[in-house]
Parts: structure tokens; sequence; C-alpha cells
């Protein structure tokens, strides 16, 4: 079975490839009267689309989403949104050389193991162009979450082997959207532009890492067995281009500690002293912050000769050519936020579900 679609309630089947003329997607089961802001959701996908920086791949595209359905004087209608997205600047031409080569650490391969066939333009149906749909239907989202009083933030806090030593509750995370980086801290983020920059004029690329913050959820949202909240986060995370790792709460760092030191004690109010399960405790909020990191591979194409086989089985030398991202995390925030957005107002309307 083909999977296109994400979701339990809320639902989003994308559709297109990178060298298409179109992508695009339909959202089923989005709730009927939520005012809707179309100036919002562009500002999300213009957050995420290509040439918006010296950081970024120079692709132009203006990404500019059209509504086919679903949304009538400015309210959901609650039948399914369609709408779609035209490629514009697709340059077809610079992955001629690609047509009987697999790409290192691209899914090249994969695709012709599975479909017998691919799209070697730009990756086909592989490529990250195809989140943008998920941000057009997260950005949407985020507008039904703004209804319940829950907010969305990510950011950049790792380049490389550069690190924000700060945690979250120490930085001013409207300060995000002030760097091309999208990192909250000034300094460091300069640090991660320089680091790129050099990276990119050495035809390299490097990877990095996103953390997300989500506050408002009440206590009681999530599923105790197979959709846990946190195993659907995961899900989402690791199902975007490029993702490796994903951990929520003190993740990782918790196996050194003993319990004594990582349980979350309650006081009077139903809060907790300290924040390690991460707003998550059985698959179901606690009503405290959710939030987790997610890290990145540098991004496979490289402007270096690599060598790899064709479909013949022989070696070959490649060198790519076109229009690439020397680090994928600074446009992929805005792509976080969206599907962290969608499994949020999913798990929210499936709680609404479980008692009178």
């Amino acid at each position: 079975m083909l999977r296109n679609t994400f979701g339990h309630l809320l639902r989003l089947t994308s559709f297109g490839e990178s060298h298409g003329s179109a992508i695009g997607g339909v959202i089923d089961g989005f709730p009927a009267g939520v005012e809707i802001s179309l100036e919002a959701v562009q500002i999300d996908l213009d957050r995420r689309k290509p040439g918006q920086s010296k950081i970024t791949t120079q692709r132009k595209e203006s990404d500019r989403v059209e509504f086919l359905s679903g949304i009538f004087e400015g309210k959901s209608l609650g039948t399914p949104i369609g709408f779609l997205i035209k490629n514009e600047d697709a340059k077809s031409k610079d992955y001629s050389q690609v047509k009987d080569v697999y790409r290192p650490s691209h899914a090249d391969y994969t695709y012709d193991a599975k479909f017998g066939q691919r799209d070697y333009r730009g990756g086909g149906r592989s490529s990250a162009r195809e989140t943008a749909c998920r941000v057009v239907a997260g950005s949407l989202a985020k507008q039904f979450l703004k209804h319940h009083s829950i907010s969305i933030i990510a950011f950049v806090d790792q380049v490389g082997p550069l690190k924000l030593d700060k945690p979250y509750s120490e930085l001013d995370l409207e300060k995000t959207e002030e760097s091309i980086v999208r990192c909250p801290d000034q300094a460091k983020a300069q640090e991660f532009i320089e680091l790129i920059e050099r990276i990119k004029k050495e035809g390299d690329t490097v990877g990095g890492t996103i953390q997300c913050v989500i506050k408002g959820v009440p206590a009681g949202v999530g599923e105790p067995v197979f959709s846990k909240l946190h195993a659907d986060l995961a899900l989402a995370m690791m199902g975007i281009n490029a993702v490796k790792g994903f951990e929520y709460g003190s993740g990782f760092e918790g196996v050194e500690r003993k319990g004594s030191e990582e349980n979350d004690a309650f006081t009077k109010d139903f809060e907790t002293k300290s924040n390690n399960s991460g707003g998550i405790q059985g698959g179901i909020s606690n009503g405290q912050d959710i939030y987790f990191r997610i890290g990145f591979k540098p991004v496979a194409t490289l402007m270096q000769e690599q060598s790899s086989i064709n479909q013949e089985g022989q070696e070959v030398q490649l060198k790519m050519k076109g229009r690439h991202d020397p680090c994928v995390v600074p446009r992929a925030v805005p792509i976080v936020e969206s599907m962290a957005a969608l499994v949020i107002a999913d798990h929210l309307l499936l709680s609404k579900t479980n008692k009178i």
C-alpha cells in the first residue's frame, strides 16, 4: 500500500513531484467554522520556500498557494480543503546526468528497487519540494490550535559541531525569525551562518538540529498504546526529508541519570517541578510544555566529485550541478512546526471522542 496520507481524524494527502507541473494536497477532517488567514499560510510558505537567503538553494519559487475548496468567506467549511502550488522554476536539465546514475545517500536506488522506475528530475516524489504541502496543512492546523490557546515554535539549535548551549526557557524565542538561520541567539546564529557559508564554498554540506516547543496543550491529549502522542510526533518528524533522529523531554541525556534525578515531582496545582518527561507521560500530555529535538543529516547532494554506480552496476564518477541547500535546517523550521501542528490538532480532535 502506498502511504501518501498522514493523520487519524485530521488527514493530509499530498501529491506531485519536484519537477512536475504542480504539487498540492487535500486536507480532510478539518473542523468547520475556523477563521482562516490566507496571509498567515503564505507567510509560513515563504519561510520554507527556496531562494530566501544566501545560505539556501537559489531555486526561485514563489510558492503561491491556490485553495480550490473547503474555505468560504474566510472560514473553513468542514469539507475537504484542496490546494495547489505550481512549480515555476524547475530546471530538469541539471539532472540529465543522473538519469541512469544513483546518487550517494539519495532515494534514487531505493525508488528503482521499489517501483521499477523513478523520476530523476530533482528527486521526483522523494524531493523535499513535497514538504510545501505539509506547510500549507500545518499552517491551517496552527490556526485551529490558536483557538485553543496552543502555540508552536521551532528554532535551530545546532549546525555541525556548533551548539546552542542554553535551554529554551532562557531564550527569547520571538527573536527566531530575526536571523536567516532561524536561531534566537544572535551571537550563535552568526556562528552558524559563517559555518554554513564556509561549507558551501567547499562544495560540501552540513547537518544540524532543530528544537520545537509546544505550549498550551491541556492534560489528557494523546492515546495510551499504539498512537502515543510522542510516537505520532516521532512518526511526523521522521517522515521529514533528511531527518535521522528524534528525542523528546530529557531524551538520551536521561539514560545517564538515576530515577530519583529523572522523575518529575508534582506540585499541589498539578504542575511539575521539572519537565524531563517533555510534557508527555504514558503517551498522553500532562499539561506541561511539550518539547523535542530532531537531527538532520548533511544534504546528500554535493558540489564535489563522488564515486557511485549506474543502473548497470558500473562504477562512475559523479559531480552534481544545479541549486541545492548547503544545510537544510533553516528552511526546515516551518516544516517541523507544521508537522507538529498536524499531530497536536489531530490528537486534540481525537481526545474529544474519548469522553462525553
